[in-house]
């Protein structure tokens, strides 16, 4: 089966919650400013200056939460912030004294639905946009004020296509940022994260997890005769082949020119075993292969260290007998 950069390693590339929590945090802070301002120097005398208030110190609260926390905070409180700002954002279009003070709910729309389609997947995202267009619009049509609807439909039309285009931006580029260009697997960037989260789930699940390495034997060889096409060919070929023998939840990376990683949950040694020999049934090119089943409390880099040793003896004892044969 073939990977999916923004999928693998147990989890999605999407999610990400510093960066989801900081902007969330920098959202409520604006927010807050906004209703304190609107409290201060109200727009009418019908102005809900206590609401205003009492929203200021809560947005500015929550932001300094969302901040301070956004390296402890589950991934939870990011969908739960931006489900209290939808929510939040309909107490004040209901409460508005004014029609203008409606529309002008409109940029908090865009805003939302522009931070879930960066930091969460599409789906959700597309969840989190419809949710606020579907609660605000309520809370606006239950408002006193009245002739706002062709204005209010533009924001609504402008928070909708702003969210799909920021979603279908954010996956191109992570795409882009996570995967390798010539064989269309994961990067070593993305591969080391992903991995690290397989090794941790497995952990928790205490269950096994193993990593192999593998590196092409006489690489240079191939380019030195063939050219570099001929190695970049035969790389490409390599990772179509082995992607058709692996399962959806594992992850396999290119992590250097002729060289390739595997995570391999739920995999002992002997299922790893028997999976590279699969792997060299279908390979057009011969390889080394490395690998460890990580030990209780071992992090990535250390399983990585065993791999690549074990790779490193491989050779060896391969060059070895080439010497002997020749």
């Amino acid at each position: 089966m073939g990977n999916d950069p923004l999928r693998d390693g147990g989890g999605r590339v999407y999610g990400d919650r510093r960066s989801g929590l900081g902007l969330l945090a920098l959202l409520y802070g604006c927010g807050a400013v906004l209703c304190a301002a609107g409290a201060l120097w109200p727009m009418s005398a019908r102005t809900p200056v206590g609401l205003l208030a009492a929203l200021a110190g809560c947005g500015g609260a929550l932001a300094a939460v969302m901040w301070t926390g956004r390296d402890r905070l589950p991934m939870a409180a990011v969908h739960a912030a931006l489900m209290l700002l939808s929510l939040l954002t309909a107490l004040v279009a209901w409460r508005s004294a004014t029609a203008v003070g409606i529309v002008g709910l409109g940029p908090a729309l865009v805003a939302l639905g522009m931070l879930a389609g960066h930091v969460l997947p599409p789906g959700p995202a597309r969840a989190h946009a419809a949710a606020g267009v579907v609660v605000v619009s309520a809370g606006a049509f239950a408002a006193a004020p009245e002739g706002f609807l062709s204005p209010w439909s533009a924001a609504v039309v402008t928070a909708v296509v702003l969210t799909e285009a920021q979603i279908r931006q954010t996956r191109a580029l992570r795409r882009a940022a996570c995967t390798d260009p010539l064989t269309g697997l994961v990067n070593r960037r993305a591969w080391e994260d992903g991995a690290a989260r397989l090794l941790a789930a497995a952990g928790r699940a205490g269950e096994p997890v193993t990593v192999a390495v593998l590196d092409l034997d006489g690489f240079k060889a191939v380019n030195d005769t063939g050219g570099h096409a001929a190695g970049d060919a035969l790389l490409r070929s390599l990772a179509s082949s082995w992607r058709s023998e692996l399962r959806r939840s594992d992850l396999l990376g290119r992590v250097g020119g002729d060289e390739f990683a595997l995570c391999l949950p739920g995999s002992d040694t002997a299922a790893t075993a028997d999976l590279l020999q699969r792997l060299r049934a279908v390979s057009a090119g011969p390889w080394s292969a490395g690998t460890a089943t990580a030990r209780p409390g071992e992090d990535l880099d250390e399983v990585l260290a065993r791999a690549d040793a074990a790779l490193y003896r491989q050779k060896a004892v391969r060059s070895a007998r080439r010497t002997t044969v020749d």
